[in-house]
């Protein structure tokens, strides 16, 4: 029999996986990898600032999260900049504003290999809670844009001619990610959450032949990696966060020679 603190990862890390799954596919479609850094690096700023406040983590995390999202967005539209500067500037920003922060609180013990790389072995019922109820909330919000996110995704302007309104839809889902991220900090930790991210759907886009199984591959992707990167860490006592990123890599590996086999078959 394993421990409960063994249960709860497995059943946070799936949660966190179906979750992460869809919206790491719009990630890979609309080229916003950085922006996921971005966003996991500002969640650094979140985690002190509730330390420092004595707040709900989730709850800091997602709004200093979204703030700099909203900057982000409204910065694009005020300077001259191109995004990938913008990015850059605000991940490496609020990250060091984060970091700077840490070195002020010296009466609050930090675990900051457990900000950076996460430790899902130390999650609690009540983090659970909030993965599968903002889970559901969050895929709830994101069927309800699917349509009009999609289209956007293909081609922004017709999406704007039929009246979808592209640009909340993609307010909407820039918040969303935050939501994630928040979510999903204690499980992976700051640098790991766009690993998550991206790479289930990374290797999904290998395998599949449309965006709905893309979506499904990514989910079940990412759910195998959380089971056997902790099993993989239970068994060889490493850390669960980056065994369970590993993992991920590994499958995106072996789904590179069907791919291969694919363009060789076509040549």
């Amino acid at each position: 029999m394993f421990d409960d603190f063994f249960i709860r990862a497995l059943i946070a890390g799936v949660g966190v996986a179906i979750i992460a799954g869809p919206l790491g596919c719009f990630v890979i479609w609309r080229r916003l990898s950085y922006f996921g850094d971005t966003l996991s690096h500002s969640a650094l700023l979140g985690v002190t600032l509730a330390y420092s406040f004595s707040i709900n983590v989730v709850f800091s995390v997602f709004i200093v999260s979204g703030i700099i999202a909203l900057l982000l967005l409204n910065l694009q539209k005020r300077t001259k900049l191109p995004g990938d500067a913008l990015l850059g500037l605000l991940a490496h920003s609020t990250l060091a504003i984060g970091l700077v922060i840490i070195g002020f609180l010296s009466f609050i013990r930090f675990d900051l290999m457990g900000l950076l790389f996460g430790d899902i072995l130390a999650v609690t019922i009540q983090d659970i809670i909030i993965i599968w109820l903002g889970g559901f909330v969050i895929l709830g919000i994101l069927y309800f844009i699917w349509k009009s996110l999609f289209a956007s995704t293909v081609n922004y302007d017709l999406a704007a001619a039929e009246g979808m309104k592209p640009d909340v839809s993609n307010v909407i889902f820039t918040l969303l990610l935050t939501g994630v991220i928040a979510i999903s900090i204690k499980m992976v930790g700051v640098l790991l959450i766009t690993g998550l991210l991206l790479i289930p759907a990374a290797m999904a886009r290998n395998l599949s032949n449309n965006p709905q199984q893309m979506v499904i591959f990514s989910i079940f992707g990412g759910i195998l990696s959380v089971i056997i990167g902790l099993f993989s860490s239970l068994e060889f006592n490493t850390a669960s966060g980056p065994t369970i990123i590993v993992v991920a890599l590994v499958f995106f590996i072996l789904s590179l020679w069907p791919l291969k086999r694919k363009v060789a078959l076509q040549k």
